[in-house]
């Protein structure tokens, strides 16, 4: 999916979610590092926190870090707006604990990788763009740009894009509307719900 139509969806999004009162907490190039400091911690102690421990350490800093709330209404498009809130909460919460077993998995070692920040600029609508990459010895860097955008006061990211310009958010947009569509929101949350027992059974 073009970035563009990411982008509209994120505007919309947010014109459906309900503001709360909070205090600006920094900067989206703030967040960010804040964030590839516990990144960069967990790698190094991936082995000795093991993947559950891991998924305990980087949990709180992924949640602040991520509007999950957002993300998967994006995701799920029609089926949110006529879920309950019973099932918008499983929804939430299932993609959360899947996100963060997603980075626990992901990031489960340490051999001389950096992460460097190349630069925050202004995006379509109202986001900024991070980019940054990870540096790897005798290795090209990997990009990685984070969508972020400003909401009752808080920054926070709502898309990463990779490999130039894909978007995570799309590819899981695909996957969980075709669950959606045959089967329905309690057969997406168990399926989130049994990528992450997998993921931390490894």
């Amino acid at each position: 999916m073009k970035f563009s139509k990411i982008v509209a969806a994120i505007v919309i999004g947010f014109s459906l979610s309900t503001p709360a009162v909070a205090q600006d907490p920094g900067t989206p190039k703030a967040l960010v590092e804040s964030f590839h400091v516990k990144l960069l911690e967990t790698m190094k102690r991936a082995e000795q926190l093991g993947i559950k421990g891991r998924y305990k350490f980087l949990g709180p800093s992924v949640k602040k870090t991520f509007d999950f709330k957002l993300m998967i209404a994006l995701a799920t498009g029609k089926h949110w707006r006529k879920a309950s809130d019973q099932a918008k909460q499983q929804l939430q919460a299932a993609f959360s604990r899947f996100s963060i077993a997603t980075y626990a998995d992901r990031f489960s070692g340490y051999s001389g990788q950096t992460f460097k920040t190349i630069s925050a600029s202004d995006g379509p609508r109202k986001t900024v763009l991070v980019k940054t990459q990870i540096t790897r010895p005798k290795k090209s860097p990997v990009p990685l740009t984070y969508v972020t955008r400003k909401r009752a006061g808080q920054w926070r990211i709502v898309d990463v894009l990779v490999d130039d310009g894909i978007s995570e958010l799309a590819t899981r947009r695909s996957e969980y509307r075709t669950v959606l569509k045959k089967n329905g929101t309690q057969a997406l949350v168990r399926l989130l719900n049994k990528k992450t027992a997998r993921l931390l059974s490894r």
